[in-house]
């Protein structure tokens, strides 16, 4: 099954950016330094405004940050490829900024008395992690895992656009893009062990089970 986001939108995005990833290469400024600022501006989004209450400035901070996850992979291949380190980091700091996100999320909704949006938004962050984890492990094991209908570009983008109509007064519109995000998450992991599972049948000596 495609992804929400397809590879011909994505390409697009590449172009936009690689301007500003070869003026960011002139300029001395490193792939692992894009990550680390990307990250701390989504920390800044999400902690510093979302779980304020600022619905609207948050998702748009988290959002623009969130877009150097792409900055610092094209800078990164333009300089030769990333490092083993750089893409260690690079997936430690989702993880950072992906929790931060969701732990937000849930602790504004907690303020405002909404249970179920709360019970959603950790859904969302538990099930975020475990598409996460499946991949790494897959790939720990000499497999692919680029599969999925919705990977991180993509589950940012639906709880910001429910951020944002939230803030600007579809009340529902966060808790709707919650339960919708946690079920399009679980259904990414059924897809994901559903395909390391046919890997690993056909790599499998016969006979073993």
């Amino acid at each position: 099954m495609a992804k929400i986001f397809q590879v011909s939108a994505r390409a697009g995005m590449t172009r936009v950016v690689e301007p500003i990833a070869r003026a960011l290469l002139r300029a001395g400024v490193t792939p692992n330094a894009v990550t680390v600022a990307g990250t701390v501006g989504v920390l800044i989004g999400a902690l510093g405004f979302g779980a304020r209450g600022h619905l609207v400035a948050g998702a748009l901070i988290v959002t623009v940050f969130a877009l150097t996850d792409l900055l610092d992979g094209t800078m990164a291949r333009m300089s030769g490829g990333s490092t083993r380190f750089g893409a260690f980091l690079d997936s430690s700091m989702d993880r950072v900024a992906d929790s931060a996100v969701f732990g937000a999320v849930a602790y504004w909704l907690a303020t405002q008395g909404d249970h179920s949006g709360v019970a959603a938004a950790l859904l969302c962050l538990a099930a975020g992690g475990l598409v996460s984890y499946v991949k790494a492990r897959a790939e720990g094991l000499g497999m692919t895992c680029n599969v999925g209908i919705a990977e991180r570009t993509e589950r940012l983008l639906i709880v910001g656009v429910g951020g944002i109509l939230t803030g600007v007064g579809v009340k529902p519109a966060l808790e709707i893009a919650l339960w919708l995000l946690a079920a399009i998450s679980i259904f990414t992991v059924g897809q994901r062990m559903a395909h390391v599972y046919r890997q690993a049948q056909q790599l499998q000596p016969d006979g073993q089970a």
